[in-house]
């Protein structure tokens, strides 16, 4: 008996609660194996490949690319095991042959509990489902026959078990709003995505402008069909106009993915001039939460900002020479990072947080070392966890992966966690200065600019030098100016004279 499981996105860890989908690796009618990922969504964090802990048929998918869903909503359903005789849950011929059959369908045929793969993966791992049972109907009262609540916790899986009969064929016929699958009832909106035959279905409910949430499916399961569209779509242009002021439209505006939804302008007060005509777009993904992060740092860290310029020659120099001595490159980058977690173990208040509801500044024991980058989805910060611990060869390896990670969008919420402090190489662009903003909830951020030839004076001569600018922003609940001055001025000597490192190596 074939046994229809529906997946839900997980729980992503780090506090995430919704995500973005980027790509489906599936198709309705593939066949999965246990743990195949089956969908590439963005969250906040990083962009990550979801696995799906059961193998079999792919019968249904929830959400079109560039959907965000809330954790916990349905993304798939996976028909597991042969198909029992009399009617399936849903259209054989739909999902290609022998796709039943297929031995990477995951079933058991001793009858027993199909088991989940147990994997732990990027910040979550895949469950196996719970023991199976029965779908209960709902009531013929207040809904209509196949309806599916969208609830029910992360990971969790719905047994569906064959109808005693066959499903009910739509009517070829045009019908009304009633017979068309309208809901009669309290006209409520259920939260989730909306469960439909194909995505071909959506398609047209979209463009034809008609509110999926509006409709029951009249196929297995309550699943709509393009029959149920084409009814509602007769339906709404038949009936008959009434001004917005009198009721609310039969068929609500079409369901749109965030990526192509229009958004409306913010309504203005008689007399005043309409809002500029311009594109938005929408604040979400990365973006969005570096806009959050941005934004409560500014809100709540009264910060300030001190500069110095540095002879940044010997550094040159004593890079060069170590690259040239063989072994791993050393990067600049690394031996900025070194200098810092030196300067951090001098001055330990830069290396904290603010617990204001406990009033209690907490300095860290750990340097997780968060780095800016930048990359076509946004900027993201990489954390170098224990960063106090390594030197300048194991800083640039973990450098190097973090950024290739970054590139190819591949960190993991674990990468993008945890920093205690964070350097900034804005230099890269081709600036000299910043005034960077903390990253919320760190205490400080060392800012690097571009190290260019200029006129220096070295050794009571005037000479060209390698000079860069620093510059500190530091949270001055942390600290006064005096702990940030001595902190940025120890790390310009460093800059200049690379054996003063010495003393703390």
């Amino acid at each position: 008996m074939a046994q229809v499981l529906e997946f839900k996105l997980p729980d992503l860890g780090e506090g995430l609660t919704e995500a973005e989908i980027v790509r489906w690796l599936v198709r309705v009618g593939d066949v999965v194996a246990v743990d195949q990922p089956v969908v590439e969504v963005e969250t906040a964090k990083a962009m990550v490949e979801v696995p799906c802990p059961y193998g079999g048929v792919v019968t249904a998918r929830y959400g079109e690319e560039g959907t965000e869903l809330p954790v916990g909503s349905p993304l798939l359903t996976v028909a597991v095991g042969a198909p029992a005789t009399g009617t399936p849950d849903f259209d054989a011929a739909d999902l290609g042959p022998s796709a039943l059959d297929s031995p990477d369908s995951g079933a058991r045929s001793d009858g027993g509990e199909d088991e989940g793969s147990g994997n732990v993966l990027v910040g979550y791992g895949t469950q196996a489902p719970p023991a199976r049972r029965r779908r209960v109907r709902p009531p013929a009262s207040g809904t209509g026959p196949g309806h599916r609540s969208p609830g029910g916790s992360s990971g969790a899986a719905r047994v569906v078990a064959p109808s005693s009969s066959p499903s009910p064929s739509p009517s070829p016929s045009p019908a009304p709003a009633s017979a068309a699958g309208v809901r009669a009832d309290t006209g409520r909106r259920v939260d989730g995505p909306v469960p439909v035959i194909s995505p071909l279905v959506r398609r047209l409910a979209r463009e034809n402008g008609v509110d999926l949430r509006a409709l029951a499916g009249s196929g297995p399961d309550g699943l709509i069909t393009r029959a149920d569209v084409e009814h509602a779509v007769r339906a709404g242009a038949s009936a008959p106009t009434v001004p917005a002021a009198q009721a609310a439209p039969t068929v609500a505006r079409p369901e749109r993915s965030p990526a192509e939804a229009p958004v409306p302008a913010a309504p203005y007060a008689s007399g005043t001039a309409a809002p500029r005509a311009g594109t938005r777009v929408p604040l979400k993904g990365v973006r969005g939460a570096v806009a959050d992060k941005l934004s409560r740092s500014r809100r709540e860290i009264p910060e300030a900002t001190c500069w110095v310029d540095a002879d940044a020659t010997e550094l040159m120099h004593a890079r060069a020479a170590m690259n040239e001595a063989g072994g791993p490159k050393i990067s600049l980058l690394a031996l900025l990072a070194r200098i810092c977690t030196a300067a951090l173990a001098r001055f330990p208040e830069l290396n904290s947080t603010v617990d204001m509801e406990a009033r209690e500044i907490v300095r860290l024991d750990e340097v997780h070392l968060g780095f800016a980058a930048q990359t076509e989805r946004g900027l993201v910060v990489p954390v170098v966890k224990g960063a106090h611990t390594r030197d300048a060869e194991s800083l640039s390896a973990e450098f190097a992966r973090l950024t290739e990670a970054a590139r190819t969008g591949t960190l993991t919420p674990a990468d993008l966690t945890g920093g205690t402090f964070t350097l900034n190489n804005y230099g890269v662009f081709g600036v000299d200065g910043s005034t960077p903003i903390i990253n919320h909830p760190e205490a400080a951020m060392l800012g690097v600019g571009r190290i260019v030839p200029k006129p220096w004076v070295h050794e009571g001569e005037l000479a060209v030098r390698k000079v860069v600018q620093l510059s500190l922003t530091f949270d001055h609940r942390v600290c006064d100016g005096g702990t940030a001055g001595g902190f940025l001025r120890y790390v310009a000597d460093c800059v200049e004279q690379p054996a003063v490192l010495l003393r703390t190596l």
